[in-house]
């Protein structure tokens, strides 16, 4: 973990080859967790770990593209923006990037502490 100046903090996850081609992973992240996804296009995402709707395990959700269909009610979530693609409300999202070694990194700004956000229940 590292923070800079701006209170940005950079977690590092470990090896991306723990994450198979297009599923997801949960890490513990401080006293929250994070689903972290490795799209089969080599994208790498983060979200909250959680579905707001009813608390699926998202990183066990089936992933298409920068999409992920939460594996309890079909809720799905655009990976890059959060944006609820079906369903009524959308996902945290967290900055990701690789380093020239293969390690994940996960930024979470100083406004944006990991979260679970959670909608009205339906």
């Amino acid at each position: 973990m590292r923070t800079d100046l701006t209170g940005h903090t950079e977690y590092c996850l470990g090896p991306l080859s723990q994450i198979p081609l297009g599923e997801g992973r949960t890490f513990q992240i401080s006293d929250q967790r994070v689903a972290v996804f490795r799209a089969r296009s080599g994208g790498v995402y983060a979200t909250q770990a959680f579905c707001p709707h009813r608390g699926g395990p998202l990183a066990d959700g089936l992933l298409g593209g920068t999409t992920v269909v939460c594996p309890l009610h079909a809720w799905q979530f655009d990976l890059i923006t959060g944006v609820p693609v079906v369903g009524t409300c959308g996902v945290a999202t967290y900055t990701t990037r690789l380093t020239e070694t293969g390690e994940i990194m996960l930024t979470v700004s100083a406004r944006q502490a990991p979260q679970s956000m959670y909608c009205a229940r339906q």
